[in-house]
């Protein structure tokens, strides 16, 4: 089994040394390297390009969510799994915008964590299960929000881009919505995950989404996956 390589960000001390302590006796789990702020997670994240990184957000300086859009910016290969005490909507969706894999609050049992983990070193999207609900809600409310018409509208717009797609980018869009990694999808459809990224980037292109929020209400919209 593939040791997964980790970086640890938080600036309480404490909380480092008890995650590496109890990471370290995992099988196949290594902490390569840790930090107390988001400057630092940054040039890490670069110069060691860890598997998954364990993101605090509330840190001086800068914090979790900004030092999350520009690891992911330049080192995109690299998974960010949120570990935080904030449990509120506001905060699962800022770090879910700005691109992490996965969301546990500091109260997660240990077992979960480290499910959590090996989720996102897969390539999957892990959220933990009294979070996820937010993002249901939130797409029941987007559609109680519209009215008949505008509905249909919307439905009709979506189906128009979705023709846009081409057979083989819809295969792949169908595969990202079941949470396949981009070497998962290329022994699947015989392509190299490189011609699967390029395929995702021009799906989202097509699409006009953004994020992987934006994908999965989407997926949920077309009957892709099921909610």
């Amino acid at each position: 089994m593939e040791t997964i390589r980790l970086m640890l960000v938080d600036d309480h001390e404490v909380v480092r040394t008890g995650l590496k302590t109890f990471l370290e006796t995992q099988c196949g789990m290594q902490v390569i390297a840790e930090t107390d702020n988001g400057e630092e997670a940054i040039r890490l994240a670069q110069e060691l390009a860890p598997q998954v990184i364990v993101m605090d957000i509330s840190m001086a300086g800068l914090d979790g969510l900004e030092a999350t859009r520009r690891i992911k910016a330049l080192c995109p290969e690299c998974k960010v799994l949120a570990l935080t005490v904030h449990a509120d909507e506001q905060y699962f969706f800022q770090m879910l915008a700005a691109g992490a894999e996965g969301y546990v609050t500091k109260q997660v049992a240990a077992d979960e964590l480290v499910e959590a983990i090996h989720a996102v070193a897969a390539g999957h999207v892990y959220l933990q299960p009294a979070l996820a609900s937010y993002l249901l809600r939130d797409y029941r409310r987007l559609l109680a929000q519209d009215s008949g018409r505008r509905l249909a509208e919307s439905d009709g717009a979506h189906t128009t881009r979705l023709k846009g797609l081409s057979r083989r980018e819809v295969q792949v869009l169908e595969c990202v919505a079941k949470g396949m990694t981009s070497v998962q999808i290329g022994e699947a459809l015989r392509i190299s995950p490189k011609t699967v990224a390029r395929h995702r980037e021009n799906i989202m292109r097509k699409l006009n989404l953004h994020s992987r929020t934006e994908l999965v209400k989407y997926a949920i919209r077309k009957g892709i996956i099921r909610a």
